[in-house]
């Protein structure tokens, strides 16, 4: 079982970047209805979430990146994508994709979970903002 994400890298704030996260192995066959996510960790920090998108499409985000970042998903790549845009210098981190093996209900999968309690963790993309 594989979360590869990528598209990370350099640039300058404002401006914008999309993160790829593809899903691989026997437990990703079940991939839409599989709620996604993405975490971030800078620095010195806790891992924090990002985004998430339910398997029926519904969406939840934190309070900082609300209106600058969007989830999205393809189900027949297997691949959930967060487009960021308006780039700070704070959205610097390792940007990781997450998933439970449990699928449940679209409430549920919309809160925000301890790390603790994702299974499947991607290798995670550096993002790194300049000033």
């Amino acid at each position: 079982v594989q979360l590869q994400a990528c598209g990370g890298g350099l640039v300058q704030a404002g401006g914008s970047l999309r993160l790829s996260c593809r899903a691989t192995g026997s437990i990703f066959s079940t991939f839409s209805p599989r709620d996604m996510n993405w975490y971030r960790q800078a620095p010195g920090q806790p891992r924090e979430f990002v985004a998430v998108i339910t398997g029926s499409g519904t969406t939840n985000y934190a309070d900082f990146v609300k209106g600058r970042f969007t989830i999205s998903r393809d189900n027949s790549r297997k691949t959930v994508y967060l487009q960021m845009n308006s780039l700070k210098p704070e959205d610097t981190a390792v940007y990781y994709c997450a998933a439970t093996y449990t699928i449940g209900t679209v409430s549920w999968g919309l809160v925000p979970k301890d790390v603790d309690d994702y299974n499947y963790w991607g290798h995670g993309t550096q993002v790194t903002v300049s000033s």
